[in-house]
């Protein structure tokens, strides 16, 4: 699963990469962890948008927000079959923004935490869903999963699963496609990428700075 994330573009970055009008107002994220906000990019009728989401999708029928905590991720492989969703798939794609993920690798009791990003920790785009959940009373929330397929040969040395990623001339197609052309994107990635272990203060969701990405002796 993708548990842990990382976003440390600019806006005028995120801007650029993506092809948006305006960006909400970011700082550098090196802990972004299940029900906090973070941007999504999705399509609209002109320019794509950036919008700040909760992670952790809710359909609209949930009857409260905690679903969101148990569906951060999304199996590619059964993405147009599960309820909760096949919805979104059909009409609500989008682009999580993001330098680097967190795995942790398990050897024995100990699990040691890892980053993996592509190459230089570039700007990519996870592969995603939204949805607006409306409680009762209250504003509506729009909330977000990252959708995974089965890990390449780098990342398999670290964990089976791995975050989508989208390749930019793949953007558009992503969100607007139809169904069958959009679910063939979702494979493992095939370009140039790095791991390697840090801290395991990133256990903790309330540890947010530069030295979370910082590698330490294997």
């Amino acid at each position: 699963m993708c548990g842990r994330f990382y976003l440390t573009a600019s806006a005028a970055e995120i801007k650029k990469r993506f092809v948006v009008d305006q960006v909400p107002e970011l700082v550098p994220r090196y802990n972004i962890a299940p029900t906090q906000l973070a941007p999504m990019v999705a399509a609209a009728e002109k320019l794509r948008t950036v919008r700040l989401g909760r992670w952790g999708l809710v359909p609209p029928w949930s009857r409260d927000l905690s679903l969101g905590a148990r569906m951060i991720n999304a199996l590619a492989e059964e993405i147009d079959e599960k309820p909760v969703f096949r919805s979104a798939f059909q009409t609500q794609r989008c682009l999580v923004p993001a330098n680097g993920y967190y795995e942790w690798r398990t050897r024995g009791p100990r699990k040691q935490p890892y980053k993996i990003m592509l190459r230089n920790g570039a700007l990519c785009a996870f592969a995603g869903l939204w949805e607006k959940w409306t409680p009762e009373t209250g504003q509506p929330v729009e909330t977000f999963t990252i959708i995974t397929t089965r890990a390449n040969k780098l990342v398999s040395e670290v964990y089976e699963r791995m975050p989508v990623i989208i390749a930019s001339a793949d953007y558009q197609r992503w969100l607007t496609a139809s169904d069958a052309t959009a679910k063939r994107l979702l494979v493992p990635y095939t370009g140039t990428m790095t791991i390697a272990p840090v801290s395991d203060r990133v256990n903790n969701v309330k540890e947010d700075d530069v030295g979370l990405i910082a590698p330490i002796p294997a």
